[in-house]
């Protein structure tokens, strides 16, 4: 990009970057970001990809804040305290409406999650966005996948499914009542990491994840890594009134089970700890291998958004 566009981009990303944990911001080779005594870093990427990720005709500020809930979501589920990010954006074009919108969004993400902007980079090409965010943990503890043993009960954060339900809204396969539809397309397009939530669990959950491919494909994770086996009770999914309005119970529970993006926590606990708030019990885990829901869906895998392939 021209060495105007890259100003543009200085012009409204840069004040988004003081932090607790920032000595150095934008504007040199690299940020040097603080850790406190006795802890380490941790760091995790994601991209989004327009027509991949999201839909082509999403809203800017919609784009911005879902690309970094779902980075800062993997913060969540290692039960890291969030320090700084970088964005990467590719770019059609110079755009500044369309750039100012977009630093709206990330402005809201920035304030939400302390995560402050310190790096970055631009290019020109299709729609991207890509997300690297840094966290910190104590030295001797982490939410990891490989922990769970049976005995232990199963959790998720929030409700599930609504993403699911938000795209088939979208793909207009689906029309529930304007609130219904309001509420689902809000849950798709600012889902909120459980940043709070996963530091709660430090030295408690024994695993722990996010539901980004789909509770099924994401509790298979949990399952594989810890070398268990895991039984889901379809009964006990936690569902929203807008999902709940849906007249076709199957398809409920295939969305609640398969349908990704809803980027809430699943994570095991041993079955004398009480659980936080906010949260559901949904299963158990037992000695065996894999994922048992107790009934047949055809996509096991996670609901895969915008593939029609």
């Amino acid at each position: 990009m021209p060495v105007a566009e890259f100003a543009l981009i200085y012009r409204y990303f840069s004040h988004l970057g003081r932090g607790e944990a920032v000595d150095l911001s934008v504007g040199d080779d690299c940020a040097i970001l603080r850790l406190r005594a006795g802890e380490r870093l941790a760091t995790s990427v994601d991209t989004m990809v327009e027509g991949v990720h999201f839909p082509p005709d999403s809203f800017p500020e919609d784009i911005a804040f879902r690309a970094v809930s779902t980075a800062a979501s993997d913060l969540a589920a290692m039960g890291a305290r969030p320090l700084a990010m970088t964005v990467a954006l590719t770019l059609p074009e110079s755009d500044e409406l369309w750039l100012h919108a977009f630093s709206e969004g990330l402005a809201a993400a920035v304030a939400e999650y302390r995560l402050p902007l310190v790096g970055g980079d631009t290019t020109r090409g299709p729609l991207s966005i890509c997300v690297q965010v840094m966290g910190a943990l104590p030295m001797d503890q982490a939410l990891l996948r490989n922990g769970a043993r049976a005995g232990d009960a199963l959790y998720v954060s929030g409700t599930l499914g609504d993403a699911a339900g938000a795209l088939a809204v979208t793909a207009g396969e689906w029309r529930p009542s304007a609130d219904h539809a309001q509420y689902l397309l809000e849950r798709f397009n600012r889902p909120r990491a459980r940043l709070e939530l996963g530091m709660a669990l430090l030295g408690s959950a024994t695993a722990a994840i996010d539901i980004s491919d789909g509770l099924l494909a994401d509790a298979g994770h949990i399952a594989a890594g810890s070398g268990v086996r895991i039984c889901i009770d379809p009964a006990r999914l936690p569902l929203s009134a807008a999902l709940r309005s849906h007249e076709s119970r199957e398809i409920i529970e295939r969305w609640a089970l398969t349908g990704g993006d809803d980027y809430e926590l699943c994570f095991c606990l041993p079955a004398a700890v009480a659980a936080p708030p906010g949260t559901t019990l949904i299963g158990r885990v037992e000695a065996g291998a894999g994922v048992d829901c107790g009934l047949a869906l055809e996509s096991p895998a996670g609901y895969q958004h915008f593939d029609h392939h």
